[in-house]
């Protein structure tokens, strides 16, 4: 069994951590017990998941969505100390990685995402704070449009919110997960046939109608799943550890 420090330095390296700005920490959080027997894994942290997580016997828990952000009050007070107390009534430790489990090429959410939609020739897309964070790439035969969406509602497991504006059939794809509305831009600029992504705003709809690009707002939570539970399952393999995701949704 690892060691609580053996696990976040494997993270750290694993996932490039150090590269690139961030809106939080990423790597370990709140310390907990020494030795891990058991990760669970969850999306966003919560006191739900991590009530549900202390039940399961967890010595650690491993989020897309850490606890701290820039902005945020940097006192433990109200929910944010509730949330903080259930880690530490568990002994169980908080491991956050945001952008760099986006950006991963092997068990990142759009690497997965891409592979799911059964596209080829993946390369990086969507630069942030000088990074990729998505991926894009082509369908080995081109689909229809109807047929993306239908994809996107059973990889994502929701109904998305669809501005279906560009060519019918759909030769290529970028996908970015979470709130990366603005960079349709790039993907418009990169010749896309279609974008997916988390969130929608409001300005969006009628720049796809008057670029011709398919939108689609697959749920910034449902985008953000695949590569948690990805890496739980690697750790799991790795380490020979108990991994078990707990889904908290969110239709947003």
């Amino acid at each position: 069994m690892p060691s609580l420090q053996d696990l976040v330095a494997y993270l750290d390296q694993y996932l490039d951590a150090s590269q690139g700005r961030d809106y939080g920490p990423n790597g370990l959080q709140v310390e907990g017990r020494e030795d891990v027997h058991k990760v669970v894994t969850g999306v966003s942290s919560c006191h739900e998941l991590f009530v549900r997580a202390r039940k399961a016997g967890a010595d650690a828990v491993l989020v897309h969505h850490g606890l701290f952000w820039d902005g945020m009050p940097r006192t433990l007070t109200g929910f944010q100390f509730r949330r903080v107390a259930e880690l530490i009534r568990g002994e169980m430790s908080l491991l956050a990685y945001h952008l760099p489990l986006d950006r991963h090429a092997e068990i990142g959410n759009n690497s997965l995402a891409c592979r799911a939609f059964g596209l080829t020739d993946l390369e990086p897309f969507g630069i942030h704070e000088g990074l990729p964070v998505g991926f894009r790439g082509r369908f080995p035969e081109p689909i229809t449009a109807e047929e993306l969406n239908g994809r996107c509602r059973r990889i994502y497991g929701q109904e998305p919110l669809a501005f279906l504006s560009g060519p019918d059939p759909v030769k290529s794809l970028g996908i970015i997960s979470g709130g990366a509305q603005r960079e349709l831009y790039q993907a418009i600029d990169e010749g896309l046939d279609a974008y997916i992504t988390g969130e929608v705003s409001e300005w969006v709809m009628n720049v796809c109608r008057e670029a011709g690009i398919h939108y689609l707002a697959a749920g910034h939570y449902a985008t953000e799943r695949l590569g948690i539970r990805a890496l739980g399952e690697h750790l799991a393999e790795r380490f020979g550890i108990e991994a078990e995701f707990i889904d908290v949704p969110n239709p947003v």
